[in-house]
């Protein structure tokens, strides 16, 4: 890269560097609802994105500049995927593994601001961005606003005292160092409510997590990256996809990243068992855009594709759906208030406690374990009773994006 040439403060456009997190689409579509209210309220902002693939493409494809400097980031989806068992993602394991990766990603960073002068950096669980620049607080030039939907590393449940003391320590060091160098994160935005948060601790002798959470966060409210679809888009999207109202549709989709195809498989297994008990059910199968739909078996009654644009108004046309435990896709279902099963990865503690803990507090969709889906029979069953249940489960508030991106606003 080369450098610009120096101008002054006041003769420069207001410039935003965001930082999109690349595990999986959801947090795309919730920072380009945020970045386009952020505009909204600053017209003369300058938005330059930096990321990686699956996010590049959809970015790409919704008009933003994409940093020339993201092609210089090593994968981090990549890495997930090659320590991924079946079904199974011990994820603090994976990150406290990915330190390579990690601090190339900073250096890449930090060699972008040093070259433009940004107002304004917004991570979105850009972990690496954080850390290092805790560590490393003398290279900070510019308005940190810290985003997340989870605060605090924790233990799955049975993993012993090695996982519970790491996870510990992991915690303490971010308390240590929020405590001393409070000037690095200018904002720190809680992507949801404070009801959202687990009640658990960050571990022996510190401190409950959603009381300090509380303390030190800001709450906009869920963000969902769209308006609540009407009854017209969802029977314009059941339309488009070429099926009959009186079809019952079962949509299953396991996010944007490459560690699905397991559950997919159990899923095309079911598909028989689930049309002998209810003949007029479909299946459409969303591999996303990191599995190729093509390895997967054919099967009567199922219509398989890759990524698909505006995955939410598709979920909104189902009758029933099954995913993994990711916080966005469930988050979307239950917007759309369509019954669902998720199926949390193994050893994921974000999916199997955090998100969890939010799905519960909305009352919705029934979480299922990987054994349970592996029994085709009872999978099928399980499916056609979901999708006659009735959804009760609170409404997800659509004001989120316009709230956080006011909480940006004014560090413009």
């Amino acid at each position: 890269m080369t450098s610009e040439l120096w101008e002054r403060a006041r003769a420069r456009p207001r410039r935003a560097l965001y930082l999109s997190s690349p595990i999986g689409l959801g947090h795309a579509r919730r920072d380009l609802a945020i970045a386009r209210h952020l505009r909204e309220l600053h017209p003369d902002l300058q938005i330059d994105w930096l990321t990686q693939d699956p996010v590049t493409r959809m970015l790409e494809r919704a008009g933003e500049r994409v940093h020339p400097a993201s092609g210089w980031l090593r994968s981090e989806s990549a890495h997930l995927e090659d320590v991924a068992g079946e079904h199974d993602l011990h994820v603090f394991g994976a990150i406290r593994e990915m330190d390579e990766i990690l601090v190339n990603n900073f250096m890449v960073f930090d060699e972008v601001v040093e070259e433009t002068p940004y107002d304004l950096v917004i991570g979105d669980e850009s972990w690496e961005v954080d850390h290092h620049l805790h560590e490393n607080p003398e290279l900070k030039r510019f308005s940190f606003a810290w985003m997340t939907d989870f605060v605090g590393w924790l233990p799955m449940p049975g993993s012993g005292e090695r996982e519970a003391l790491l996870t510990a320590d992991y915690n303490a060091e971010m308390l240590e160092q929020r405590a001393r160098y409070k000037r690095i994160r200018d904002r720190q935005i809680f992507i949801g409510d404070p009801d959202d948060v687990v009640d658990a601790s960050f571990g022996p002798g510190l401190p409950d997590i959603r009381p300090w959470t509380l303390e030190h966060y800001e709450f906009p409210g869920y963000v969902t990256g769209f308006d609540p679809p009407s009854a017209q888009d969802v029977a314009r999207a059941r339309r488009e996809l070429g099926y009959a109202a009186d079809e019952v549709l079962c949509l299953a989709a396991v996010g944007g990243s490459g560690v699905g195809e397991p559950l997919l498989r159990r899923v095309l297994d079911a598909v028989p068992i689930a049309r002998r008990l209810l003949p007029e059910l479909r299946f459409l199968v969303v591999t996303g855009p990191r599995i190729d739909p093509t390895v997967l078996p054919q099967v009567d009654g199922v219509d398989v594709r890759g990524f698909v644009p505006d995955l939410h108004l598709r979920l909104a046309a189902a009758d029933v759906a099954i995913v993994q435990g990711g916080l966005s896709t469930t988050m979307e279902l239950a917007a759309a208030r369509v019954p669902f099963l998720y199926v949390p990865l193994r050893h994921h503690f974000e999916q199997s406690i955090h998100v969890r803990h939010r799905l519960e507090r909305y009352g919705a969709g029934r979480c299922v374990t990987y054994d349970e889906v592996s029994d085709p029979a009872w999978l099928a069953e399980a499916l056609v009773k979901e999708a006659g249940t009735e959804v009760v489960s609170l409404p997800v508030e659509s004001g989120g994006a316009e709230r956080a991106a006011a909480m940006l606003a004014e560090l413009l």
